[in-house]
């Protein structure tokens, strides 16, 4: 086993156990105690352009953000509140212009249904700050063939070390 194939391999055994904890088969991740601020007060923490994604539930353009083209170690955080959503190790290149991940750090995001494009869909936001982050689809990878499409204006990223 080459030095590629094991790193695939730990890749995929750590996602797998991460998805055994997010659906349920391990202890449930640690609450998460709630941000809640008004509409001026994230007015002067966000740009306007996070604002309008992260309060609203807009969409940024794709292939706008630098973090689509990430590859180096680190962690994804919430541009609202610094919560960790994802690290490196659960992204991928969907190819659709937006950062993606496979998997989700357990308890760190909340989802819903969304019927704004007029078909269900399942949004997602922090589970801290409740900023929209974009919305979970089942055509990603193995092991849990789901793709969290993130607005990268949402995210945060930190290097690691």
């Amino acid at each position: 086993m080459n030095r590629r194939q094991f790193l695939t391999y730990l890749t995929g055994l750590s996602a797998l156990l991460i998805g055994r904890i997010a659906f349920g088969q391990q202890e449930p991740a640690p609450a998460i105690e709630k941000i809640h601020r008004s509409e001026a007060e994230w007015r002067a923490l966000l740009t306007p352009e996070q604002f309008r994604v992260m309060r609203h539930e807009g969409t940024e353009a794709r292939f706008s953000s630098p973090l689509t083209q990430k590859t180096e170690a680190g962690e994804y955080r919430c541009a609202g509140c610094d919560l960790t959503l994802f690290t490196s190790e659960m992204k991928y290149d969907s190819k659709t212009g937006w950062p993606s991940f496979f998997t989700v750090i357990p308890g760190r995001v909340e989802t819903r249904r969304d019927f704004a494009l007029l078909f269900p869909r399942t949004e997602y936001h922090c589970a801290r700050c409740g900023g929209h982050h974009g919305h979970l689809f089942h055509d990603g990878p193995r092991p849990t063939k789901l793709r969290y499409c993130n607005n990268g204006i949402a995210l945060r990223f930190v290097a690691a070390g």
